[in-house]
Formats: C-alpha cells, structure tokens, sequence
C-alpha cells in the first residue's frame, strides 16, 4: 500500500474516530471493504433513478448532489468537500431509486464502501454501532435541523457567511451558481451579497 492510499485511509478513521473510538479489530474490516477512487469534475456517481449501492468519504475534491425538476431546472441539494461523505442516504437505506444525481464538480479523491458491506459490519459490532448512531444524530437529525432553521432565521448574508467560515475557499473552487443554488438563492444575489461585503471590508 502506497504512502497516500495509508494516508488517505488514515483520514477515514480520525472521520469515524470523531464520533466514536473504534477497535483495531472493527477498523481493519472497514479498511477491507475500503476502495480508493478517483473521480474526473463532471464525472455522475449516482444517477437520479438508479438505486445506490455505495457510500463515498471525500478526500480531496468536491461533489454536489441536484435535483432536476420536470422543465429540466436544477437544485443544488447540498454541496459535499473535504472530510464529508456522500451519497443518497435514503435510497441506501431503502433501495429505492435516488432523487437526485451526484456529481463531482472538481476533481476528487475518494474512498467508496460498499453499503451492503458496511451496513453488515455495522450490525456486527458494537463500536461501529455506536459510531453510526453518533454520525447519524450529528449529520442528520442536528445539522440538518441547523440547516433548516438557518433557511427560515438567517437571511442569505448570514448563510453565505456562515457557509464562508467552515470553507473559506469555497468560493475559488465552486462556481458561484452552485454556491447559490446551495444558499437558496439567485446567482444575482449571491453577486450582490459578494459585492456588499467586499464594501465593508
């Protein structure tokens, strides 16, 4: 194994270490069923309609995941960067078809799990349980509540902002109408939320 692929795997395990310790045993059955990928900007790794079968942790590089409605418009339904996983949570857990497509909107390096696999090890032991009740409270029952109280209480400033203070380069990397399609918002007033807050600098 490559000095990267250590390092990138390594990566995954402060990610999961973050949540809850887990045993030198668990964790080398998670590095088995580990895949290392690289994925192209543009590249689709779940198309809407298709039934997900993986999970992806990014290590370099970023995703988005979109809707597209009946006339062909697209929603951003969240973007995905560093240290974060990806992938359709629902369809995962149901094995029903996706509601939206998964795009890399850079170049990325990922680590892909089987969900099959990791769900088993999941029911198998103790610690990745524990772990997994942790990640699923944090990512989506508090951020997610986070997110949606943001979207009522915050105007699209303090979005931008707030969204400026966990990835400072966010805005040298994503094209701004992914930005704003993340915030809710127009293209046209993200720009002028930009140049507002360029005046008071």
């Amino acid at each position: 194994m490559s000095i990267n692929q250590n390092k990138y795997l390594n990566d995954l395990k402060i990610k999961f270490e973050s949540y809850a310790p887990i045993s030198d045993t668990s964790w080398k059955l998670i590095k088995d069923i580990a895949e290392i990928q690289s994925v192209k900007k543009g590249e689709i790794l779940l198309q809407s309609g298709q039934i997900a079968k993986e999970i992806h942790f990014i290590i370099k590089g970023a995703l988005r995941a979109f809707i597209t409605d009946a006339a062909g418009n697209l929603y951003n339904k969240n973007i995905f960067l560093e240290g974060h996983f990806a992938g359709s949570k629902a369809s995962l857990l149901q094995q029903t078809p996706s509601h939206f497509t998964i795009e890399a909107l850079e170049d990325s390096t990922l680590i892909r799990l089987n969900y099959k696999k990791y769900r088993a090890l999941i029911d198998q032991h103790n610690d990745l349980k524990n772990y997994y009740i942790a990640y699923l409270e944090k990512n989506w029952v508090i951020e997610k509540e986070q997110r949606e109280i943001a979207l009522v209480m915050e105007n699209a400033t303090e979005r931008y902002l707030h969204l400026l203070s966990s990835h400072p380069d966010i805005s040298d990397r994503i094209p701004l109408l992914h930005i704003a399609s993340h915030l809710g918002i127009t293209p046209t007033q993200l720009s002028r939320i930009r140049k507002n807050l360029e005046k008071d600098l």
